[in-house]
């Protein structure tokens, strides 16, 4: 079931530690089937490098197991609350990565004060409320400030980052770029205070990237 959904998963998990944004067995990717809404998700507790297609597992948007053998991450429920209320979000990763993490013990939003945020964060990543692990209610905060952002990212009070895509590749993406901005803005905090960025400019950096640049 979904075959090359989960092999594309094997590859993106290994993205994680490549990028440092992961210690251990912390951290998942989740992509969901947009024919089947059917989403596939990382087991819980094994190593990346131990990851298989035969050990990923399929889960309703409910968080219920449909196929694998293995328990799904213990952030399943929260992924699927993202599907559920974010439709077109057809990936989700999660890291503990280290800048974007100390932003998010303070409770602080990372500034928009990169041209590379506004191309792809189109203004601050946010930070949503604290939450304990293993419910609904991580995903409850992260709906609650991206609602509100052009971010794909949000932090996680005292936890770490939740980032979304129209795919998995996307998502990670996403994180990967979170927490390059994280390490850049808090260097620069250490030197002095960050020069903003007028907004409309984020607005012409934004809009420049998603309808303009690339392929």
């Amino acid at each position: 079931m979904l075959e090359k959904l989960k092999e594309e998963l094997v590859h993106l998990h290994l993205e994680l530690p490549k990028n440092n944004l992961v210690a251990w067995t912390s951290g998942n990717v989740s992509a969901r089937d947009p024919e089947s809404n059917l989403v596939v998700i990382k087991p819980s507790g094994v190593k990346f490098e131990d990851l298989s297609a035969e050990k990923m597992v399929v889960v309703d948007l409910q968080g219920e197991v449909v196929e694998g053998t293995y328990k799904p991450s213990s952030d399943t429920a929260s992924h699927c609350y993202l599907y559920r209320h974010l439709p077109e979000v057809n990936g989700v990763a999660h890291t503990h990565s280290r800048y974007a993490t100390a932003f998010a013990i303070l409770g602080r939003e990372i500034p928009c004060v990169t041209t590379a945020m506004g191309d792809e964060f189109g203004g601050p990543i946010p930070c949503g409320g604290f939450a304990l692990i293993g419910g609904e209610e991580i995903g409850q905060r992260v709906v609650e400030v991206l609602r509100g952002s052009r971010s794909p990212a949000a932090l996680l009070q005292n936890h770490g980052v939740f980032t979304t895509g129209d795919s998995a590749e996307a998502a990670v993406k996403a994180a990967v770029m979170t927490e390059d901005n994280a390490a850049i803005v808090w260097t620069a905090l250490q030197i002095g205070e960050p020069l903003p960025i007028d907004s409309g400019d984020i607005d012409r950096l934004y809009r420049r990237y998603h309808e303009e640049y690339g392929q």
